[in-house]
């Protein structure tokens, strides 16, 4: 799985842009390997700018393994039920899909470009303070202070611009992280800059498309994904995960026959679709009828 992964997203990404596949090369290293799957042409001898491997491949290390976030979670909730590795791989990268976590660098770049300029940063500042915005790629659930992955990155970023050229973004990004980490706000509540801050920012600058972002996520995060799911078959006490539910709601209610609720009202207080509603009122007219 962890030989495939790069193969898998790079095929994905050659069949997006309409170029046939590249096949692996066996003298490659990983991340050189990825690389020139995904930009071989016809040339001879191809290979990637040794230092965007090294950019793509700090960041592939930073991203391999971080705890029990979301995705971690879900495979190891899945290991325990003893479904095969494929699924539990299949439910990670499903929940790394989802905007609030493989997403998080994405919304990072959607943030800086509707900034758009460096002067409008003190603007966009206020904003977030009044909760008019919302600052994308600062805090974390596990760091409360300076996330140490995010001063690697920044580092990586400067590599990376030497090779192909400064990314704009950075400078607006910059402004942000100067007053953010300046502004007794942003301190009180430990709202520090984290991975995302700048890995998004790089991907754009390689030339990765924003939706293509959480693919980038995958490949790295398959080895502590695998790493998870082994040390949950080692474990001796594995049982299937079952977290208890605390019920808070109604302890009792009367029941009410179905034609003698008021239509509107039940309306209003579910979250049933337009949809159910338009067969709902079909239904109830039909037996009327």
């Amino acid at each position: 799985m962890l030989g495939i992964m790069p193969t898998i997203a790079a095929n994905a990404y050659r069949h997006r842009i309409g170029r046939s596949y590249n096949k692996p090369q066996a003298d490659r290293g990983y991340v050189e390997n990825f690389l020139y799957m995904l930009d071989h042409l016809t040339e001879s001898k191809y290979r990637p700018h040794p230092k965007l491997v090294r950019a793509l491949d700090v960041l592939f290390i930073l991203h391999a393994e971080h705890e029990l976030n979301c995705s971690t979670s879900a495979v190891r909730h899945l290991a325990s039920s003893g479904v095969d590795v494929y699924t539990c791989m299949a439910g990670a990268a499903s929940a790394l899909y989802g905007p609030l976590h493989g997403g998080a660098n994405e919304a990072v770049v959607r943030m800086l470009e509707a900034i758009g300029e460096k002067k409008n940063v003190p603007q966009f500042i206020e904003d977030v303070k009044n909760r008019k915005k919302l600052l994308m790629g600062f805090g974390h659930r596990v760091y409360k202070n300076y996330d140490p992955r995010a001063k690697l990155v920044r580092t990586v970023a400067n590599d990376v611009f030497d090779v192909l050229g400064r990314e704009p973004l950075i400078e607006i990004a910059m402004e942000l992280e100067k007053i953010a980490l300046s502004d007794e706000f942003f301190i009180k509540r430990k709202l520090y800059p984290n991975v995302d801050f700048y890995s998004g920012i790089i991907y754009k600058a390689m030339g990765f498309p924003a939706d293509y972002f959480p693919v980038l996520f995958t490949i790295p995060r398959t080895a502590g994904w695998i790493a998870h799911w082994l040390e949950y078959l080692d474990d001796p006490e594995q049982k299937i995960v079952r977290p208890r539910q605390d019920y808070r709601g109604a302890t009792r209610r009367n029941y009410v026959a179905l034609d003698s609720r008021k239509q509107n009202e039940f309306f209003l207080e579910s979250n049933i679709s337009a949809r159910q509603k338009r067969r709902m009122v079909a239904l109830e007219s039909k037996s009327k009828h």
